[in-house]
Parts: structure tokens; C-alpha cells; sequence
């Protein structure tokens, strides 16, 4: 994220004071190499990707997997959902979704005072919280 705000002409310090982060720790990560993690997680992520796109986006965790194990990847089911929520890749789902907060049509709604508009051209510009009033019967 700082390096986005950096190519977009803003200083590393000024985004670090916001983030309450000191600068020095922000250039000692850039510095420090991939951790062996990472690296693993790198070689896989293209595996996974391709095991998905060969089951035409149906296979999930379990399955990719299983196929991962077959080729001769020794991979835990763990990693391969952590790294697919990464990717934003999701097997199929069978059946209904189980449908749990129906909102009632009749109850005031507060207004929308931004329009749905979250952008903020300078930090503290726009605070955006989610209230829901909720009653003990």
C-alpha cells in the first residue's frame, strides 16, 4: 500500500505517520528477503491456479489437493485454502445457500449521506462506520 502512495507522489513518511508505523521498519521490510513461506507459496499458487482451471473452476481445497498430491506436490489442505482465498479462486458450491438475515422492508433505514461515494481525496476526510441497532426481546 505505501508503494502505491508512493507512486502517486506522496512521501514515505508522512504515509507512515498516518499508519502509525515507523519509516525505518517500512525500508527494513522492503530490504529483508522472500521467507521460505512466500517462496513456497509462489511456486504454488500458478499449480493451483492451473489444477483449478483444468476442473473448469469446480474443484475446491479438497480436491486441488488431492490432484496436487497426485503430481507429486506434498501440500497441506490448509495452504491450499489459505492460497485460494489469496487468489480469490472458490470451488463450486452444491446446493442452496443457506440464507440467514432477511431484512424487514417496513424498518426506517438511516440516510445514505455519501451517496455510496467512499472515496476520500485526504485521509480523515470520510469515516465510514456499519451501525445496526440490535433489540433484546
Amino acid at each position: 500500500m505505501i508503494d502505491h502512495l508512493r507512486d502517486r507522489g506522496l512521501g514515505v513518511d508522512p504515509v507512515c505517520r498516518v499508519l502509525d508505523l515507523s519509516p525505518s521498519t517500512y525500508f527494513a521490510r522492503k530490504k529483508r528477503p522472500k521467507s521460505a513461506r512466500r517462496l513456497r507459496d509462489e511456486q504454488l499458487m500458478p499449480l493451483i491456479e492451473q489444477v483449478h482451471a483444468e476442473s473448469g473452476g469446480t474443484y475446491g481445497a479438497r480436491r486441488i489437493t488431492r490432484a496436487l498430491r497426485r503430481k507429486g506436490h506434498e501440500v497441506a489442505r490448509c495452504t491450499v485454502e489459505r492460497l485460494m482465498a489469496e487468489l480469490g479462486i472458490e470451488g463450486v458450491i452444491r446446493g442452496r445457500r443457506r440464507r440467514t438475515t432477511i431484512p424487514e422492508p417496513s424498518a426506517p433505514r438511516p440516510p445514505d449521506l455519501v451517496d455510496r461515494d467512499f472515496t476520500a481525496s485526504r485521509p480523515d476526510q470520510l469515516w465510514v462506520a456499519d451501525m445496526e441497532r440490535r433489540e433484546v426481546l
